[in-house]
């Protein structure tokens, strides 16, 4: 059965264009047609009031920053992010870590990757001192070539899923779980952990807000597409899901 919003058909041809941005998601094709959806919504509301639809990502954009602004954030919203993330805001932070990547390409088969990830994790939990030796035969990371060694680390030098994990991870022990990012799935060891200092709340200040007025604006932007979504006429598929930011990037919006 065909998908259609407001009764039009969702074509292959712009879904397969769409494929290409979802690779590293847990389900690129779900991903790329949830994307195309609420593209397709905002279009047709963006015309239904007026707005000049001819640059599509212009029409989005102003489409909701019109009717979906969020309001800035003042100094105490932003004094109580900086207190309730101290390590977001410590200097000098930095770990040592090796990893082994499963490296999530076009057209690769998921399920067998992440069962094969899944199963050369349990060979590193139960010998650690392998570690190494499976990166060198596993990982699909330049890396592989000295161990799946990534040398030191500090944050922002990753990409924040991955930084996520590496951060909060115990050092001197294989993590126990896979570590999803949008490279592939990552097996992770981390050797050596350095805490770092606090940055002064007056130097950061203006970057929490930043922060916050994009936290702020994504919220603002999931409640009104969602409104949108329940009064669309949408078949040929259960769109019950949620809506991440990942899809509001792909409507060609950066949060």
């Amino acid at each position: 059965m065909p998908i259609t919003v407001n009764g039009v058909e969702l074509c292959d041809d712009e879904v397969e264009r769409e494929l290409a941005c979802h690779q590293g998601s847990g389900d690129p094709l779900q991903a790329a047609v949830t994307t195309r959806i609420l593209r397709r919504v905002l279009l047709d509301e963006a015309r239904r009031l007026g707005v000049d639809t001819r640059d599509e990502e212009q029409a989005v954009s102003r489409l909701l920053n019109e009717h979906a602004a969020s309001p800035e954030p003042d100094d105490a919203a932003c004094r109580r992010f900086y207190d309730a993330n101290p390590a977001r805001f410590t200097a000098g932070a930095c770990v040592e870590a090796s990893h082994i990547l499963f490296q999530v390409t076009s057209g690769v088969n998921l399920p067998a990757l992440r069962l094969r990830a899944e199963d050369i994790l349990e060979q590193a939990l139960r010998a650690p001192d392998r570690f190494a030796e499976l990166a060198r035969r596993y990982s699909n990371c330049p890396s592989a070539a000295m161990g799946g060694d990534l040398g030191q680390i500090s944050r922002g030098a990753t990409v924040p899923e991955f930084e996520r994990a590496v951060f909060s991870a115990v050092a001197g022990a294989v993590h126990p779980k896979l570590v999803h990012s949008r490279h592939g799935l990552h097996i992770l060891r981390v050797t050596r952990s350095v805490a770092g200092r606090p940055r002064p709340y007056e130097t950061v200040a203006e970057d929490i807000a930043g922060v916050l007025k994009a936290m702020g604006r994504d919220t603002a932007w999931r409640q009104y597409i969602k409104v949108l979504v329940a009064r669309a006429r949408i078949e040929g598929i259960d769109f019950s899901g949620g809506i991440d930011s990942e899809h509001l990037m792909g409507v060609g919006l950066h949060t």
